[in-house]
């Protein structure tokens, strides 16, 4: 097949990623170089098992430490620093960050896509800033003068492949800046595998992709759409055209519209092996979750549970869903679903990791009633979910919880004091 490039929308993307921005934060903060400095941002210090967040470049080349280690693989050298994360301080460089980009562009060009990575439209802005990569040297520059920090530059004709320019070549170079454009599809994005390599690809959808014989971007750009679309529905068909490197997606906007949920996911303090507990977590976080989807009036109809067991287990876990009658917003329906969902699969292993999603969104503008509710209860659990909602709102996300939150398993209390998941 071959495309009509001309025929696309013509824009120029920045992807702009701070390299190893929490490491980097606080290195800068405690008065070190974030390119030499061994240094490493734990979730918490005083907890052996407690997870590395963030290495700096030193720290991961030198002593082969990287995100997701414990705090026990850490060598006891003096050359290493060991740190707390402070979310609420990573949070307020971003912000400033963006203010930054904004010097540049207008605040609707500029899509904050995670605290340490952000896209921005700079089509028009020649006349004023120069090419794109005179553009891109110049907010690199500014960022390492303004914040002592690093950052790595893809530029695209989309989102899409300013991304994977970003993360396949950008990274890697001593620049730090990369272009490409649709010229480079066949000879820069084709010959991409492992497939996860590729923006947008998890290793669910890579496992499946596999199993239908393709390894490579390059495979998946021939492989038939129709069977695309028939194995993975709307996402076959963006699967497809990623693979060519076209990409409708606004900066701003969900990358692939419609497929919006609302989850919560959470690694454990510690192992647990008591099921009570699990489902009291498990319950905690579907009301975190029907929370998240009553704040913009939404509701769904497919739940999703993902348990990953402990590494001591020998197998990682299951990730299930099911689509019930009604959408819902309502936190022990949600709930309901999961423990049906955690019957069926749920082999007794010890479990570290849990997450919950509510899927196939739709608005919450009419609550559908059963004839066989004769106490017209679901309007009435419905309601009172926006008022525990309002009074957390008010008063603080710990003012009003469930018993569960106060057993021995419960996590919401201490997560509710913390901000990103960690320390503020």
């Amino acid at each position: 097949m071959n495309l009509d490039y001309d025929s696309l929308p013509k824009r120029t993307i920045l992807c702009v990623d701070m390299k190893s921005f929490y490491a980097s934060c606080a290195a800068v903060a405690s008065g070190l170089d974030p390119l030499t400095t061994h240094l490493a941002v734990v979730g918490d210090t005083t907890r052996e098992g407690s997870v590395i967040l963030a290495a700096t470049p030193a720290l991961k080349k030198d002593f082969g430490i990287k995100t997701g280690n414990r705090l026990f693989e850490v060598p006891k050298d003096p050359r290493i620093y060991l740190v707390n994360a402070t979310m609420a301080t990573y949070l307020n460089i971003s912000v400033q960050v963006t203010e930054l980009f904004h010097q540049y562009v207008p605040m609707e060009a500029i899509h904050t896509y995670s605290v340490d990575e952000s896209f921005l439209d700079i089509h028009g802005t020649e006349r004023l800033w120069g090419s794109d990569w005179e553009l891109a040297k110049r907010i690199s520059d500014d960022m390492y003068k303004r914040f002592g920090l690093s950052c790595a530059i893809g530029i695209g004709p989309n989102m899409l492949m300013s991304k994977v320019g970003l993360d396949i070549e950008a990274k890697t170079r001593k620049s730090g800046i990369a272009k490409w454009t649709y010229d480079d599809v066949k000879t820069k994005l084709w010959p991409i595998t492992p497939l996860q390599k590729m923006w947008g690809i998890g290793s669910r959808v890579e496992k499946r992709l596999q199993r239908m014989g393709i390894f490579s971007i390059g495979q998946l750009a021939s492989y038939p759409l129709e069977k695309l679309e028939k194995a993975f529905g709307v996402m076959g068909n963006q699967l497809y055209y990623h693979a060519w490197g076209i990409d409708f997606s606004e900066v701003g906007a969900p990358i692939l519209s419609g497929q919006i949920s609302y989850g919560k996911s959470q690694i454990l303090l510690r192992d647990y092996d008591d099921e009570k507990e699990i489902k009291q977590v498990i319950l905690e976080m579907c009301e975190e979750v029907a929370g998240r989807a009553r704040k913009v009036n939404k509701a769904g109809q497919t739940i999703c549970l993902g348990v990953g067991y402990s590494k001591e287990a020998g197998h990682s876990g299951f990730h299930r869903q099911l689509t019930i009658e009604e959408p819902t917003n309502i936190t022990l329906e949600i709930y309901e679903a999961c423990l049906k969902l955690m019957e069926r699969n749920y082999d007794g292993s010890v479990v570290r990791r849990i997450s919950v999603a509510l899927a196939n969104i739709c608005d919450d503008s009419c609550m559908q009633l059963s004839l066989f509710d004769r106490g017209q209860t679901r309007p009435k659990q419905r309601t009172l979910g926006y008022v525990m909602d309002d009074i957390r709102r008010k008063h603080g996300s710990n003012a009003i919880l469930r018993a569960v939150s106060y057993a021995a398993g419960g996590t919401a209390r201490h997560r509710n004091t913390l901000v990103g998941g960690h320390k503020k």
